[in-house]
């Protein structure tokens, strides 16, 4: 048989009253084990004047039950008591009989068997089928059973004033035949009974079903859809004896108190569905169950958590709050009791909850439905405290926008708060992303950070250091200068600075220095910064061209810084770059620009001036002679007809030298112009231009 229910003995216990008449037979379910001790007789003496070997003893403490093959074979029973001076008959009435009819017993046994465990029944070994009273024969012989057959078992407690006692029995069966049971036949019961309730602490005792309290108002039909499973032609009734829970009388039909002491039965019937004479139909199995009290207790509870950059708010983990209550429980919480006793707004996310400071009320609800309220009181722990502070640096040289900070030199907040964070703006302060990990050297310009301050309970505060990039402080008068290469000037840092140190180790406003480059380090305050000065050489004029003609030098200047100065004898100076009724000869031009530094000098030759030619081999004036000039740079001279046709040119082939012919032939007699040009030997190679005119004069 299925093992799903916690029974009083194993499957079906009977006790103290039950069924007595055979029209009340109790149907046995199966080949169970039955305990029972009768008492009284009923209101039918079924066995008096039956032909059965009782019918001299008659009924005294009966009951009948009805058995209904399931199996055909062999079928044997013993029939124990537990009490020596108890005696026990029965017959065996079939098969398919009715209580009107019973006819006689197919097994009878009235045998005088006194003593504890002195046992009666059908054997094996036994070939007799009526056991008179005196025989002293325990035993009857088996029954050949068939399928379907039903029969009707009376057992007898015979008591007498000497010989016996009231005393319980205990029935097993056996053979080969087994009998009928809706408990036992799958396609009846599909599915296993559950029995109401948990098991006790000691297995032997009923089991338990919890109630919130000691007392409760309890509504048994609570229990009866778990009880069953799901199995249909099937129900189930409570009861406050075994007695009615074996016969299905008193049945608990509406709400009551229990308490924790009282013992419950429960019934469960089988009814077929489209047979209501099926023998089967009285079968029942009963069980038995006590309330236990699982009332739970909920105690108060804090929950203190970091009021963050002081938003006001913090998140709690309402769910680590000890409430002191078994891991077993569902806990359910809300911001307010109406809320909690309404069952609304329920808080979903208890484990992140952004709260400022208040009261949470918690549902604790164990796993058997009791209730308990307690409350949850949200705290903030003392803000970090933090201020504002400034951080001033000196500005960089090469990038003057900027500055090297040590952030962590701004004080804002006592050494109680050792953690501290950097970072570019607040939101990535609250995230913590984009640390500035160099803080203690930060190149920043003008700008604000934020520090993250946390304290040793991991809370946080969020403070601004701004950052003032000092910008350096130069002189404004000292400057860049230009000086004769021979000159030397003053350089004058200025007032105002609280040291100086040049370049040169002097540590004086002003320093006397020629021509070159220099720096000196000026401090304001604490900040020092380099300036750099330089002291040029002016330059110099050139001498680009010297043109003359005739008596007449024109000196043409490039470079250095005009207005010029022009003179022949570095005495006498003119602003005018025209020598007038200069001398045929050498002669040295000066000049000088306006800074009035050592003149320039270059050498110029003036010409001999020949302006007629009479090419008759007189030797006197027979050619135009410039050989003079030899050794100048460039030397040429070129001859023009009045035309400005070019007819001649005298180069250092032709010695500088010219006999008024052209192509070996002479030139008409007229007056012919000519160019010279040379560049002077010096540094510059001053080119020189020198024009004029000649009469040639050649006979006819």
């Amino acid at each position: 048989m299925r093992k799903f229910l916690l029974f009083i003995f194993l499957c079906i216990s009977h006790s103290f009253y039950s069924q007595q008449d055979c029209v009340t037979a109790l149907a046995v379910c199966g080949n169970s084990n039955i305990t029972y001790s009768p008492n009284g007789y009923g209101d039918v003496k079924e066995l008096v004047n039956s032909g059965s070997c009782i019918d001299f003893t008659g009924e005294h403490n009966s009951i009948w039950y009805k058995i209904t093959i399931a199996t055909g074979g062999t079928l044997t029973f013993d029939l124990i008591p537990n009490n020596q001076d108890a005696d026990y008959d029965w017959a065996i009435f079939g098969p398919n009989v009715s209580c009107g009819s019973l006819g006689s017993p197919i097994r009878c046994n009235a045998a005088t068997v006194i003593g504890v465990g002195a046992a009666t029944g059908l054997n094996m070994t036994s070939t007799i089928t009526n056991a008179l009273g005196g025989s002293f024969t325990p035993y009857c012989k088996y029954m050949d059973v068939l399928p379907g057959e039903t029969y009707y078992l009376f057992i007898d407690n015979w008591v007498s004033s000497t010989s016996s006692v009231t005393a319980p029995f205990s029935l097993t069966w056996g053979g080969t035949a087994t009998l009928a049971s809706p408990f036992t036949d799958p396609n009846i019961q599909i599915n296993p009974f559950i029995p109401p309730g948990i098991p006790a602490a000691n297995p032997a005792d009923p089991r338990e079903v919890v109630i919130c309290g000691a007392t409760e108002l309890f509504d048994f039909s609570t229990l009866s859809a778990s009880i069953l499973n799901g199995n249909p032609s099937f129900g189930v009734s409570y009861h406050t004896s075994q007695n009615d829970a074996l016969t299905g009388n008193n049945p608990i039909t509406a709400p009551r108190t229990v308490n924790t002491t009282t013992v419950f039965y429960y019934s469960i019937n089988y009814t077929d569905p489209g047979n209501p004479n099926n023998p089967l139909n009285k079968c029942k199995q009963i069980g038995m169950f006590k309330f236990k009290d699982g009332s739970i207790t909920a105690k108060n509870a804090t929950l203190t958590q970091c009021n963050n950059n002081n938003a006001g708010t913090a998140l709690f983990d309402l769910t680590t709050a000890d409430l002191g209550t078994s891991p077993g429980v569902t806990k359910k919480y809300y911001q307010s009791m109406a809320d909690l006793n309404a069952g609304i707004n329920e808080i979903t996310t208890p484990s992140a909850f952004i709260s400022a400071e208040g009261t949470i009320y918690v549902n604790v609800i164990s796993e058997f439905g009791c209730k308990a309220i307690a409350q949850i009181t949200l705290k903030f722990h003392p803000v970090v405290a933090v201020n504002e502070a400034t951080l001033r640096e000196c500005s960089i040289a090469t990038n003057p926008s900027t500055a090297s900070f040590n952030l962590g030199n701004a004080s804002v907040t006592n050494p109680v708060n050792p953690g501290k964070k950097y970072y570019p703006s607040v939101t990535d302060a609250i995230n913590q992303t984009n640390e500035i990990i160099t803080s203690n050297n930060y190149i920043a310009p003008n700008g604000v950070v934020y520090v993250r301050v946390s304290n040793a309970q991991g809370c946080y505060n969020i403070a601004k250091i701004t950052l003032v990039v000092i910008a350096p402080v130069y002189s404004n008068i000292l400057k860049d200068k230009i000086i004769c290469a021979e000159d030397q000037t003053t350089l004058d840092a200025g007032p105002g600075f609280k040291s100086y140190e040049w370049s040169t180790g002097a540590t004086t406003q002003t320093i006397k220095v020629g021509i070159g480059s220099y720096w000196v380090k000026l401090k304001t305050g604490e900040c020092v910064v380099t300036q750099p000065v330089k002291v040029y050489s002016s330059e110099q004029p050139v001498v680009s061209a010297i043109e003359i003609s005739s008596n007449t030098v024109t000196v043409s200047v490039i470079g250095g810084t005009p207005p010029y100065k022009y003179s022949i004898d570095n005495v006498t100076w003119q602003d005018s770059n025209v020598f007038n009724n200069v001398a045929r000869g050498d002669h040295t031009i000066f000049v000088k620009d306006s800074y009035d530094c050592d003149p320039i000098e270059i050498g110029i030759v003036v010409p001999n001036l020949v302006n007629v030619v009479t090419p008759n081999a007189d030797g006197i004036n027979d050619v135009i002679d410039y050989s003079a000039l030899a050794g100048k740079q460039n030397l040429i001279m070129t001859i023009f007809d009045r035309y400005g046709n070019k007819i001649h040119q005298l180069d250092r082939l032709s010695g500088y030298k010219w006999d008024g012919t052209q192509g070996g032939r002479r030139v008409p007699t007229g007056t012919y112009w000519y160019s010279v040009t040379w560049n002077e030997n010096n540094k510059n190679s001053t080119p020189v231009k020198f024009t004029g005119w000649v009469l040639v004069k050649n006979r006819e």
